[in-house]
């Protein structure tokens, strides 16, 4: 079971065992978890559940943030939501002075402000069902306020594979779909956003086998 440390020099990270003995522990796996679960949720869907206001750019103070969650995780504080956002690879939330906000994955009405994004070519992991209608109508968000797109074919389809064992590749012609005015945002080195995409600058690279 790994835990969240932290010390001066190699700052918060996640392992088994400490680097040094001057490494704390903040939390072990399980409430690193329990906490990311219920961190996800306030962030991206349900702020409203726990009382915490949200600007319309998605960031939330983080001393009433962390108040709101200890009511329903008493042990939690503010150290523990930035030792799990510090310490987290994949890089789902961002800490501005006290602000936090998720950095994708929002059902909530939000307006994101990231810069744009600089690839000429993004990608999105489907499924051959799912694909064959994406090219007739294109991306368009469903449960989600953003179409998330991947940054490299690899990452796209580590996506894919999620929904199909074949997973099939749409690739978008991001640069074009940009000179027209279509707005894509780069939210983190693996992960795009655009509120849709149409299907002329879709094309099919990769069917299932």
């Amino acid at each position: 079971m790994w835990k969240v440390w932290y010390c001066r020099n190699h700052g918060y990270y996640r392992a088994e065992e400490r680097k040094c003995e001057s490494c704390i522990e903040i939390m072990d796996e399980e409430k690193a978890v329990r906490l990311g679960k219920l961190l996800s949720g306030v962030l991206r869907h349900f702020p409203e559940r726990f009382g915490v206001r949200m600007t319309p750019e998605g960031w939330v103070n983080m001393d009433y943030l962390a108040r709101a969650l200890s009511r329903k995780m008493r042990w939690v504080r503010k150290k523990h939501i930035i030792a799990l956002v510090s310490s987290d690879e994949k890089g789902r939330y961002e800490i501005r002075k006290n602000m936090i906000r998720a950095r994708y994955g929002h059902s909530v009405n939000v307006e994101l402000d990231y810069e744009d994004n600089d690839l000429e070519k993004l990608y999105y992991g489907s499924n051959e069902e799912e694909a064959e209608r994406i090219l007739e109508v294109g991306l368009k968000p469903v449960k989600q306020r953003y179409v998330h797109l991947s940054t490299t074919l690899e990452k796209a389809i580590e996506v894919g594979s999620l929904r199909s064992e074949t997973p099939v590749i749409i690739e978008v012609d991001a640069r074009k779909a940009q000179e027209d005015g279509i707005r894509i945002m780069k939210a983190t080195k693996d992960i795009a956003l655009a509120e849709e995409i149409p299907p002329k600058y879709l094309r099919l690279i990769k069917e299932s086998t």
